[in-house]
């Protein structure tokens, strides 16, 4: 009897000592939600390493799926954009080519330069788009679709089911003990903890592989995911950068034309729109019995002839009518009663409106040569 006292006593020691090593070596984890705390060091420092990366490369995940996003939606944006520019484009270069206006077609011509500038600003547009599609969205989107992340993640999953095992089996190995340390000597209980404690220990060695392969797995995928999004913003802004620029030069080419256009308009002559329009010149009736001042018996006795100045320039419409240019000085001969003259200017004589005509009483003598 004393010894098989002194035997369970020492198997006792023994399985005391065993189980302060096994809950040194192991217990609970934070990965994947347990309670239990690990107290293994490198197994614990392991296990957060891997929490860390499963958090990094998932936001990562995240933030180029938000990238991918708004790509997108810029490019439906754009293309709605890009079809009403081109239909602006369109319709001034339409206006532009039909001129319809009859004083001049500085109008048409900056309608026409603005169509071509539309279209350049438009193609630039198109090119932009295209490259945040391919250069940004594609290659964030098969990275997110990818086989290095989803493997990555495996493993790292696979890593925790086996640490939530050999938790489970720590547990097995503590009842075991306990059993022994109740069972009076039992062989079958002896087996049967070795059994348990080799099974934990193959777990533990299974385990540890398992989770330096994830780790180099997930920090992998991490340094790609950093590497690669960075790189696709920069070229996401280096595109917009360079299209700005072309928008900028083309504008400013534009603007040019522009002003050089408005000039030519600020510069040029009151149109002829602008004088109310002349009544028609006077039919023979009205000449003959008009009450101006009258030729008596053929002759130009007593005429009051005076002289006048063109303030704008009119252009003759028929063969009995008066071709002025501003600045012409003309002998006023008869003034009807419907706005019309006659007169003679450069050995020509007809009839124009008199409202063209500004009355001079003073005039040099070489202006009063050039009209006849």
């Amino acid at each position: 009897m004393e010894a098989i006292r002194k035997q369970a006593t020492k198997l006792r020691e023994q399985v005391a000592r065993q189980q302060q090593a096994v809950f040194k070596q192991f217990g609970g984890g934070g990965y994947g939600g347990s309670d239990n705390m690990v107290t293994d060091e490198a197994e614990l420092m392991l296990h957060q390493k891997l929490e860390r990366l499963y958090i990094s490369t998932r936001a990562a995940k995240h933030f180029q799926r938000d990238i991918v996003r708004g790509v997108e939606g810029y490019i439906v944006t754009g293309s709605k954009q890009i079809e009403i520019g081109t239909k602006l484009s369109e319709d001034s270069r339409k206006y532009g080519i039909e001129n319809t206006c009859t004083s001049g077609n500085t109008l048409s011509r900056a309608a026409v330069n603005f169509s071509r500038a539309r279209v350049q600003m438009e193609k630039e547009r198109g090119n932009l788009l295209k490259s945040f599609g391919t250069q940004v969205a594609e290659p964030l989107r098969a990275m997110v679709m990818g086989a290095p992340l989803e493997d990555a993640r495996h493993l790292a999953q696979r890593y925790d089911r086996m640490r939530q095992e050999a938790e489970a089996q720590v547990i097995e190995v503590t009842k075991r003990q306990g059993k022994v340390m109740d069972g009076s000597g039992n062989p079958d209980l002896f087996a049967r903890l070795e059994a348990s404690e080799s099974k934990l220990q193959d777990l533990k060695s299974n385990m540890a592989k398992l989770g330096k392969e994830a780790a180099s797995a997930m920090a992998a995928v991490e340094a790609q995911q950093q590497k690669m999004t960075l790189q696709r913003l920069i070229s996401m802004i280096e595109s917009e950068r360079a299209y700005h620029q072309k928008v900028v030069q083309i504008l400013d080419n534009l603007a040019g034309e522009m002003v050089i256009e408005r000039q030519r308009i600020e510069a040029a002559p009151p149109p002829t729109m602008e004088t109310p329009p002349p009544p028609p010149p006077p039919s023979y009736e009205e000449v003959n019995n008009t009450s101006t001042t009258p030729m008596q018996n053929g002759s130009n006795d007593g005429v009051d002839y005076f002289l006048g100045e063109a303030l704008f320039p009119y252009n003759a419409e028929s063969d009995v009518e008066l071709n002025l240019s501003s600045g012409d000085y003309v002998v006023i001969r008869k003034v009807s009663n419907n706005g019309w003259a006659e007169g003679e200017c450069k050995g020509k004589a007809g009839w124009f409106p008199v409202e063209y005509i500004e009355r001079r009483e003073r005039v040099l003598a070489s202006k009063v040569t050039e009209v006849f």
